[in-house]
C-alpha cells in the first residue's frame, strides 16, 4: 500500500491531526478502509503504544487489511495491535469482571468460573431443553427443521440484547406485529417460553451465550466504575470500521464512550448494513457523527469501472424507493437522503469520481454480459456460466478475480456447478458459513472415521457412509470400488463396528480395489485399531479429548501423501474446523453434560455427543480461516451475502439466476424477525403485505449496489425462462434489470 496510491481527499483526511475525532461516511469503495488503516499506522509511527488503540469491527472477518497492513515486519514496537468485535470486548469484561456481577446478574452459583458458549454449544443445550417440548407438540405447525427453530430462538435472544430490551418480552412484540391467528400466537409462545427455559438454564449452569455476555456487559458492567475506569485506562484512541453493520447497543456504547477517547474514526458505509438480519442498524451507526469534531464525505470509487459505476446508478434509481417516505423526517430529525443526491454529492477536494466522467454517459453493455439468446432451462443457463468463465480465463483473468454467486448456493447448485468447472479443469472454491459442518464432505469423513476408532459408543455407520469416508480419506478411491472395499472389510452385525484386513478379502475383489488403495486402507485401518487400542491412553481422555483425535488422524494419516486429504486445502480448512468445534465444545460442556434421551447420566460420553450433536445437523460457528483465501485459490461459490461481508472486490461476478425472487425475498423465520425486533419498529404497528414488498425492494436495492460497488470490471447476469423446479420465474431483480435495459434502449438512461 504505497502512498503515491492515495487521492488527494485521502491524503487531506491523514493531515488531520490525530487528537482529532473524526466520522468518514462514503460508499464502499471510495477508499475509507485505507484511511482507516493508514490512521491506525501513523498512531504507532507517532509513538502510540499498539495496547492503547481500540481497533472495532462488526466481524472479525472485516479486519483482513488492518491484520495485512500491521502484519509487516517493518511495523515499529509496542504491541500486536489485534482487531475486536464489541461482542469480544464484552466477554473480555465479564472474564476479567466476573465476581463483581456474577451474583447481581443472578447466576446460581457465582463463585464458579462461567463458560462462554460458541454458537455450536448454544444450539446444544438448546436442543437438550427444546426437545422433549418438541415430542410434547410444541411448534407442531412450524414446519422448518429443528435445528432452524433452535437457531431462530437464539436469534431472538440476541436480537433482545441488541436492540436493549427485556427478553421476556419477544414473544410479546412478534406477536403484536402480527394479523391475528391463534396457530401463530401459540407458535410464538412457544418460542418465548423456550427463551425463558435457555436463559433459567445459563444462569443455573454459569453458562453465557452471546446474548447473555452482551447483556451483562451492557447492563451491569458498563455502568460499573470500575469497569469503566478500566477501559478509560487501557484504550486511548478509537477506530471503528463498518460502523452500519453493528448493533444499537454496540452504538449506545460508543456514543457515551466517545468523549473520553484522545481520538477516533469512525468508517460508515452509505446504503450498507448488509447484516440488518443480525441486528445491524445503520440509522443508528449514522447518529454517532454527532459526536465527533468532523464529518468527511468520500464520493466516486476507487474499484468500479465508469460503467459499472453508471450501470449501478441507473439499477438504484428504478429500485428507488417511494420518494415521500425517503424524504420524511427520521425519528432523530435527520432526513434521510434521496439515492439522487447521494449520487449528486461532490468531494470539494476532488469533484465527482475523482475527476471521471459523468456516470450515465457510460454504455451499459460494456458494464454488463447476458446470454445473446433466450436460454429455457436452468442447466442450460449454468453451462453458459461455465462457457463464459472459460473464456474469460482464456483472455488471462485469474480464477480468484472471478465470482459465481446467488441468492442461496443450496448443495444441488454446488454440485452442479462445481461438476461443470471440474469438468473443465477450472480451480474453484466454496464459501457457505451458514452450512453445518455435517454437510462437508471432510467433516463427515472424520465424524464416521471417528464412530469407527470408538467402537464402544455404539454408533454404527452405514455402508454407505463407510464407502463416503473411503472415497475421502484415500486418494483415487472412486464411488464403485469404494462399495466393493466397503462391502468386503466393513460389518457391525456384532453390535459395534469392525473393519478387516485387507489381506482377508478375496483375491478378486483385491484385484478390482487395486493393491495400491488396499495398501492405502490398510495403513488407515492398522492407525483406526491402534488408537481404539492404545493400552497407554486413560479411558476418560479418549473420551473427553475428540478434539486431539481429528488432529492426530489429520497429521499422522490423511494428511499425508497418498490419503485424500493431503493436497486439499479445503478439506483442511474443514478439519481445522471440525477440530475448533470439537474443543470448544469439550471446553463449554466437560463437567456440565446433562442426563439425556439418549444416555444415562453416568454412561454419558462426551465424544458421543459431539457426533452426534454434529450429525443432527447443528449449524457452524463462524471460523475466520474459511474467510480466508489464499491467492490464486480458483473461482468462488458463494451466497451474495457472503461475498458481500468478506468486502473483497473482483473484476467479474456472474448473478446466477436473476429471475429468482430469492434476491430479495425473505428468509423463511416464522419464530423472529429482522425488523420487528428492531429499534425502527413502533410497538403496536402490524407488519403487512405492503410492509414485506417494501423490505424486499430496500433488500435488493442494498444487495445491488454492495455488489456493484466490489466489482471492477462487468457484471455477468445468467437468467433462464425456467427456474431448477421447472417454474417460470421474474423476480424484482429481473423486471428492474429489463427496465434499465428498456431505457437504455429508448435513450433515457
Amino acid at each position: 500500500m504505497a502512498p503515491f496510491t492515495l487521492t488527494p481527499s485521502q491524503i487531506e483526511l491523514l493531515k488531520r491531526p490525530l487528537d482529532r475525532k473524526i466520522f468518514l461516511e462514503g460508499p464502499a469503495g471510495s477508499g475509507k478502509t485505507t484511511v482507516g488503516v493508514y490512521r491506525v499506522l501513523s498512531l504507532l509511527n507517532a509513538g502510540v503504544p499498539a495496547s492503547t488503540i481500540l481497533l472495532l469491527v462488526p466481524q472479525r472477518t472485516l479486519a483482513g487489511p488492518y491484520h495485512e497492513a500491521l502484519s509487516d515486519p517493518a511495523m515499529p514496537p509496542g504491541g500486536k495491535l489485534q482487531a475486536v468485535t464489541v461482542g469480544g470486548l464484552a466477554r473480555r469484561m465479564v472474564e476479567l469482571f466476573w465476581p463483581l456481577v456474577a451474583e447481581e446478574a443472578g447466576f446460581a452459583r457465582p463463585d464458579h468460573p462461567p463458560s462462554f458458549l460458541t454458537l455450536e454449544t448454544a444450539l446444544y443445550y438448546m436442543a437438550y431443553l427444546v426437545r422433549p417440548l418438541l415430542e410434547g407438540g410444541a411448534f407442531d405447525s412450524v414446519t422448518i427443521d429443528r435445528n432452524r427453530i433452535y437457531s431462530q430462538i437464539l436469534d431472538n435472544l440476541n436480537k433482545a440484547a441488541f436492540v436493549g430490551f427485556p427478553h421476556t418480552e419477544i414473544g410479546e412484540r412478534l406477536r403484536e406485529a402480527w394479523i391475528d391467528s391463534t396457530a401463530q400466537a401459540n407458535v410464538l409462545a412457544d418460542a418465548q417460553r423456550c427463551a425463558n427455559l435457555f436463559r433459567e438454564y445459563c444462569l443455573q449452569n454459569n453458562l453465557l451465550d452471546f446474548s447473555l455476555q452482551m447483556e451483562i456487559f451492557f447492563h451491569y458492567l458498563w455502568p460499573a466504575d470500575l469497569c469503566r475506569a478500566y477501559l478509560r485506562r487501557t484504550y486511548h484512541h478509537l477506530v471503528v470500521d463498518n460502523l452500519e453493520e453493528d448493533t444499537p447497543v454496540a452504538h449506545d456504547i460508543l456514543r457515551e464512550w466517545l468523549p473520553d477517547f484522545q481520538s477516533a474514526l469512525l468508517i460508515y458505509d452509505q446504503e450498507a448494513g448488509f447484516r440488518r438480519f443480525l441486528g445491524a442498524d445503520p440509522d443508528s451507526a449514522i447518529t454517532l457523527g454527532n459526536g465527533c469534531d468532523e464529518h468527511h464525505i468520500f464520493t466516486g470509487t476507487l474499484v468500479t469501472s465508469p460503467a459499472l459505476a453508471g450501470f449501478a446508478e441507473q439499477l438504484c434509481r428504478v429500485l428507488e424507493r417511494d420518494p415521500v417516505a425517503e424524504d420524511s423526517p427520521q425519528e432523530d430529525g435527520r432526513r434521510k437522503p434521496l439515492l439522487r443526491e447521494t449520487l449528486a454529492r461532490r468531494d470539494p477536494q476532488t469533484g465527482p469520481n475523482e475527476g471521471g466522467p459523468p456516470l450515465t454517459a457510460q454504455p451499459i453493455k460494456a458494464a454488463i454480459d447476458y446470454p445473446e439468446k433466450n436460454l429455457r432451462f436452468f442447466p442450460q443457463m449454468l453451462d453458459w456460466v461455465v462457457e463464459r468463465v472459460t473464456d474469460l480465463l482464456d483472455a488471462g483473468v485469474p480464477p480468484h478475480e472471478i465470482v459465481l454467486l446467488a441468492p442461496f448456493l443450496p448443495d444441488a447448485l454446488r454440485f452442479a456447478l462445481a461438476n461443470r468447472l471440474e469438468g473443465r479443469g477450472i480451480p474453484y472454491r466454496s464459501h457457505r458459513p451458514s452450512r453445518s459442518l455435517r454437510e462437508e464432505p471432510a467433516a463427515q469423513a472424520l465424524l464416521t472415521l471417528a464412530a469407527l476408532a470408538h467402537p464402544h459408543w455404539g454408533l454404527k455407520p452405514s455402508s454407505f457412509e463407510v464407502a463416503y469416508a473411503f472415497i475421502q480419506a484415500i486418494e483415487g478411491l472412486d464411488l464403485v470400488r469404494a462399495q466393493l472395499l466397503t462391502e468386503a472389510v466393513y460389518t457391525s452385525r456384532t453390535g459395534m463396528p469392525y473393519l478387516t484386513p485387507f489381506e482377508r478379502v478375496g483375491a478378486e475383489i483385491r484385484e478390482r480395489v487395486s493393491y495400491g488403495v488396499g495398501n492405502r486402507y490398510e495403513r488407515l485401518r492398522v492407525w483406526l485399531t491402534a488408537y481404539a487400542q492404545d493400552p497407554d491412553r486413560p479411558p476418560d481422555t479418549q473420551e473427553t479429548e475428540l478434539d486431539f483425535f481429528f488432529s492426530r488422524l489429520f497429521g499422522e494419516v490423511l494428511s499425508q501423501p497418498g490419503f485424500g486429504f493431503h493436497a486439499n486445502l479445503d478439506a483442511g480448512r474443514i478439519s481445522a474446523n471440525l477440530i475448533e468445534s470439537a474443543q470448544k465444545f469439550r471446553w463449554a460442556v466437560q463437567g456440565r453434560l446433562p442426563a439425556s434421551s439418549r444416555l444415562d447420566w453416568n454412561e454419558a460420553l462426551l465424544g458421543q455427543e459431539y457426533v452426534q450433536m454434529i450429525e443432527e445437523g447443528v449449524l457452524a460457528a463462524q471460523y475466520v480461516q474459511s474467510w480466508q483465501a489464499a491467492p490464486g485459490e480458483g473461482v468462488l461459490l458463494a451466497p451474495a451475502y457472503t461475498f458481500l461481508l468478506s468486502n473483497q472486490p473482483v473484476d467479474h461476478q456472474f448473478w446466477l439466476d436473476v429471475g429468482s425472487t430469492n434476491w430479495s425475498a425473505r428468509l423463511l423465520q416464522p419464530l423472529t424477525h429482522p425488523v420487528v425486533l428492531s429499534r425502527r419498529w413502533r410497538r403496536g404497528q402490524v407488519w403487512t403485505d405492503a410492509n414485506e414488498v417494501e423490505y424486499a425492494r430496500d433488500t435488493l436495492y442494498r444487495l445491488t449496489l454492495g455488489l456493484l460497488r466490489r466489482c471492477r470490471v462487468r457484471v455477468h447476469l445468467a437468467y433462464c425462462e425456467l427456474n431448477e423446479g421447472g417454474f417460470e420465474s421474474r423476480g424484482m431483480l429481473l423486471r428492474a434489470v429489463q427496465q434499465v435495459l428498456q431505457q437504455s434502449r429508448e435513450g433515457r438512461a
